[in-house]
């Protein structure tokens, strides 16, 4: 996600003000950085060296249970409407996994499924974070009120120039040896497309939300992940096509989508 430098490097004066406001608040951006991405990203990583990808993109759907919970933490109120419509969601993930559970080990299930499952609650705290001191701060959340964080691609930057403590200690830890050049371009491919465009158009989603329905409401939406992964591996891996369960699951998904998008306009 450093790649979102480059995109603000013709702006002198906002790579100025960006170190600034980085250092002002040192300890948040390192925390909220190392938790939203850092444990995020390599609970990821280390779960996709032993599952399918799609045993890890079903189990990440977590997330959209966690999502409330993390909420409720920083004391937002979620509307029942939001619960409701993520159950729906979540029941559907459920039922696609289940469709394709005999297609993969325990072992498989169960290293690929549980570190995701933490990065499921790591992500949504550490934005949450974000969004909390973009607004009055919190808690231990200080109040950052500073027009650079209007800009998606500052955000991801703060944030990911926030885990270079959490990945120097990682590293001194595991010490992998120097990536292929596959895996420096399938590297540079996923931070392209996830780390800069996915995530900059997620966190000015999540910026544009003003309460914790819609809060929910947009987390609910990487639910549309999985859809698109085992559409992927059908096209492009040779995967399976789901069976009526996992076609079950895919039409609850869908329409616990659906009600969130009719909903939206619902306040707390």
């Amino acid at each position: 996600m450093l790649l979102a430098w480059p995109l603000l490097s013709g702006k002198r004066h906002q790579l100025i003000q960006t170190k600034q406001l980085f250092l002002s608040y040192l300890w948040f951006w390192c925390l909220a950085g190392s938790i939203g991405f850092g444990l995020f990203y390599s609970m990821i990583s280390f779960s996709a060296s032993f599952a399918p990808g799609w045993v890890v993109a079903t189990t990440w759907q977590m997330t959209i249970l966690a999502s409330p919970l993390v909420l409720y933490v920083f004391g937002k109120k979620v509307p029942w409407r939001a619960c409701l419509f993520t159950l729906i969601i979540f029941a559907g993930i459920a039922a696609v996994n289940l469709g394709q559970s005999d297609q993969v080990s325990l072992q498989e299930l169960i290293l690929g499924g549980f570190p995701v499952l933490v990065a499921a609650f790591a992500y949504p705290f550490g934005n949450q974070m974000l969004w909390e001191a973009q607004r009055k701060g919190i808690g231990f959340i200080p109040a950052i009120n500073h027009e650079l964080l209007n800009d998606p691609f500052s955000r991801i930057l703060l944030l990911t120039l926030g885990t270079i403590p959490f990945w120097l200690i990682l590293y001194m830890f595991i010490q992998p040896p120097a990536p292929s050049l596959g895996q420096a371009t399938s590297t540079f491919l996923v931070a392209l497309f996830s780390g800069v465009i996915a995530t900059s158009l997620f966190l000015h989603a999540r910026h544009l939300a003003a309460n914790s329905y819609q809060i929910a409401a947009v987390d609910s939406l990487q639910s549309g992940e999985v859809l698109f992964s085992l559409i992927g591996e059908i096209l492009f891996l040779g995967g399976v096509f789901p069976n009526l369960t996992g076609m079950g699951g895919i039409i609850l998904t869908l329409t616990g989508l659906t009600f969130y998008m009719k909903a939206q306009t619902i306040k707390d």
